[in-house]
Formats: C-alpha cells, structure tokens, sequence
C-alpha cells in the first residue's frame, strides 16, 4: 500500500468512525475522564499518554519525513519555557544511550548545547533526531511533554492523534 492510500485509508476509517482499537476499559475510561486534549495532558497518568502515543508515534504510521515539518512548526508554538523541558528530556535521555549534549550540539549544528538557551530551531533538530534515531525516546518525552502534539497539522499526525481522540470522545455526542 502507498503512502497516499495509507493516508486516504486513514481519513477514511475515521471518518466512518472506525478507529484504531485501544482495550475497551482503557477506551471507555478515557471518554469519561477527560473533557478535551488539554485536560487530558494535565490529569492523565504518564502511563497513559506513553501507550497512546507509543501505538500513535512510531515510524509506521508517521515516517520520519512527515515528523519534521510537524516538529518545527508546532515547537515554534509552544511557549519557550516549555520547549527547555522538551529540550532537557531528550538530552536527559540521550544522555542515558551515551549521546552527550555536547556530541549532540555538534553533530545536530545546534547554537547551544543548554536547554535553557536553546531556540525553537534546536529543539526541532533536536525532537526529529530523536524522533528519526530513537523513536522510543522520543514517545517517553511527548508522554512527559505533551503540549507539542496539540500543534501537529498534518494529516497522516492528525489521524494518529484522531484515533485516540475518537476513542476518548466516543460516547460524547
């Protein structure tokens, strides 16, 4: 199957309200407990979010290539305080599979290898990197950080998120 029929298959599935399947329980909590995306960011449990977007975030249904526009564009939005979290969990976990910041600074052409300083351009290089090279990081880090996925546009990262909201919003009408 193409990348345009996967697509059109997607769109079409969740237009027909035909979602990918969560447990039920987990399905049937969801839809009870959280009002919308921002709440469900705040009062959700890590372990939640982390198999949401693990089942959502893998090279299967986004590819590389489709992340990093999507990357650059909703980490420009979120608020600079933010982007150093985002920014000091990767490097926390990169850090752990022995990639300093300093190594990451250079081989990345990042202005800074501090969190703090970093501008929205860095922290895309560094969310793609993670997202191309260590995709397990990068979906702990959006489960610790999820104020990005709410600025993802693209429509293939739209379904991935669409799935999990149709299972969130089912019974709602």
């Amino acid at each position: 199957m193409s990348n345009r029929e996967y697509k059109r298959q997607i769109m079409n599935d969740l237009a027909q309200g035909d979602v990918e399947s969560l447990d039920d329980t987990t399905a049937d909590n969801l839809s009870r407990e959280y009002q919308n995306f921002d709440d469900f960011a705040q009062r959700s449990s890590r372990e939640e979010r982390r198999g949401l977007f693990g089942r959502s975030f893998n090279h299967n249904n986004v590819s590389p290539a489709q992340m990093e526009p999507e990357l650059q564009q909703a980490i420009s939005k979120i608020k600079p305080n933010e982007r150093d979290d985002v920014a000091r969990e990767f490097f926390k976990h990169l850090k752990q599979r022995g990639l300093s910041d300093r190594d990451l600074e250079r081989q990345l052409g990042l202005s800074t290898h501090h969190a703090s300083r970093m501008n929205a351009d860095d922290v895309s290089k560094l969310a793609n990197f993670t997202y191309h090279s260590h995709p397990d990081i990068f979906q702990e880090v959006m489960a610790d950080q999820p104020a990005i996925l709410k600025f993802l546009s693209n429509p293939i990262v739209g379904a991935a998120l669409g799935a999990v909201a149709a299972k969130w919003f089912g019974g709602r009408k």
